[in-house]
């Protein structure tokens, strides 16, 4: 595909009208000339700029991705500007009709806006985020159509963005990491990957962005438009561009990537990819990424309530004389179905039998090859003698900001986020002694519903005299759809009075002060000892 130079975009085109007619004015105002009308990019995208006094103080600007021009006779056209795309009927914010001294003029100026409107036409179709690739999207290429299409239709309604806006420990978190490290903000490019309702970029804007560029592919970017209007003082300096971040090109690199990336389990919606692609893309050698780091903790549980409840729902399929019909025959299946749902509420520390660990994933040195398929070993020792149900997790994220270091977490025992955490149950519990050591692997393969199949497995290792030996006394396994949880935020939550003195020393190895990340980054979170968590 051939597209004009961008160096290209730098060029003003001058020309000079008789006059404009203001058509939003009753009745319309005739405004006469010489007046000039040039063509530019100087907010980081074609636009024709109306200069209505000679002293250039006041003018009229339209943005080319949504302005057409219609030739009315051989002196006079009609220059318009499109409205609203959330409504059916097609709407125009403003418009003007311009006249010529000369027919030549009028072809001239004709011919200028087709050129200029050209930099923001790809194959025939206007497109109000600029230019896209030509080859294939690469998002495309990986998520099945079905799946994308839910993701964004969720996304692009205001009742799910207030649900993230009302989760203040996130939102809360993202504005004090941002205003916080207002240094690594001010006069720098910003690319917000995934804006949503745009509220990342009005505060990086708030921190004093140059510009801040909000990438959103959902139909959502129409309100956070329009929200970003609403702040004119803020929103003068952000773009809104409606695409797939492996899909448009932006007039300039970004100095700092902001995003909310994270899904439940850190991974799920495979969004993080999207996060890395950008980088890729956009962000300049060197630049910083909001967040920057996240990490993935995981730790045994035992929950006798939770394991009750999951496999008493499979007793419906017990029955033997259900209208005549024998359903046993399905028990089984039904069984294994309800512990391949992973288990997502708010859960209380007290549940954790062995000290957590962690996996970190570096955003500003992963791959995203290396988000396809993520291989975790397990190992912790247990602090008491129990039946061991499966593995908790939960995630937190760090904003590496030259000022402030903030961690936004959801923790168990912390204020709960709207992510809560999340459980893998085994369909069968191990026991464990105090002291025992407990192995395993948490395995996550990415698949085309923008999720992950989940592997866990755990055993117990030979305890007491003869330990040193080695050798496995129980395993146990099970396969789960992190596309598919179990909710059960509503659901009441027992606790047993004997675990009750285990809470705080079990979190405890989750409070660590990192250091600064180096500039190659090599150094940055070192995993505790023995715990089996990685770097990618």
């Amino acid at each position: 595909m051939n597209t004009i130079p961008s160096e290209n975009l730098k060029h003003h085109q001058n020309f000079t009208v008789a006059s404009i007619s203001l058509l939003a004015s009753n009745p319309p105002k005739l405004v006469s000339g010489p007046l000039s009308a040039i063509f530019r990019s100087g907010s980081g995208f074609p636009e024709l700029q109306f200069f209505l006094e000679p002293d250039g103080q006041h003018s009229l600007n339209f943005d080319l991705r949504t302005t057409q021009l219609f030739r009315l006779g051989e002196f006079q056209s009609l220059c318009v500007s499109e409205g609203s795309e959330t409504v059916k009927e097609r709407t125009y914010s403003k418009g003007i009709t311009i006249q010529f001294k000369e027919e030549e003029e009028s072809r001239s100026f004709h011919g200028a806006f087709e050129q200029w409107k050209h930099k923001v036409v790809i194959q025939g179709s206007t497109l109000p985020n600029g230019t896209v690739s030509s080859c294939k999207s690469k998002f495309d290429d990986k998520i099945e159509a079905s799946s994308a299409k839910m993701y964004f239709h969720y996304y692009g309604q205001l009742l799910h963005q207030q649900n993230m806006l009302q989760d203040y420990v996130r939102t809360g978190s993202y504005y004090a990491a941002v205003i916080e490290n207002a240094a690594d903000f001010a006069g720098r490019v910003v690319v917000d990957v995934g804006a949503g309702s745009g509220i990342l970029s009005l505060f990086a804007a708030q921190a004093g962005a140059k510009h801040v560029y909000a990438v959103e592919a959902s139909e959502m970017a129409a309100y956070a438009q329009k929200l970003i209007a609403g702040n004119p003082i803020l929103g003068q300096r952000i773009t809104v561009i409606k695409g797939k971040v492996e899909d448009v090109e932006l007039p300039e690199k970004a100095d700092i990537l902001i995003s909310e990336p994270m899904g439940t389990l850190l991974v799920n919606e495979r969004m993080l990819e999207s996060y890395v692609i950008a980088r890729d893309r956009f962000l300049v050698p060197n630049g910083k990424m909001f967040p920057t780091v996240g990490r993935i903790h995981m730790a045994p549980f035992s929950d006798e309530y939770l394991y009750v409840e999951i496999a008493n729902k499979s007793l419906f399929w017990q029955q033997q004389n259900y209208y005549g019909v024998d359903l046993t025959a399905l028990h089984g299946t039904a069984f294994q179905g309800y512990f391949s749902q992973p288990v997502v509420d708010a859960f209380d520390p007290r549940l954790l039998v062995a000290p957590a660990v962690f996996h970190v994933i570096n955003f500003t040195t992963v791959k995203e090859e290396d988000l396809y398929e993520i291989d975790i070993p397990l190992k912790f020792t247990a602090s008491v003698g129990t039946r061991i149900h499966g593995l908790a997790c939960w995630f937190d994220v760090l904003f590496n900001g030259s000022t402030v270091q903030r961690w936004l977490t959801t923790a168990p025992g912390a204020p709960t986020t709207h992510w809560y955490q999340l459980r893998c149950v085994l369909s069968q519990p191990i026991y464990v002694m105090p002291g025992q050591e407990i192995t395993g692997h948490l395995h996550m393969i990415a698949h085309s519903a923008q999720s992950y199949t989940i592997n866990l497995t755990m055993s117990a290792k030979m305890w007491g005299p003869g330990a040193e030996q080695g050798g496995i006394l129980q395993t146990s396994s099970c396969r789960l759809d992190l596309k598919e949880p179990y909710y059960r935020m509503s659901q009441p939550q027992a606790y047993s009075v004997g675990q009750d003195q285990q809470s705080n020393q079990l979190l405890q190895s989750q409070d660590l002060q990192l250091p600064s990340l180096d500039e190659d980054g090599s150094d940055f979170i070192q995993p505790p000892n023995d715990s089996g968590a990685q770097i990618l």
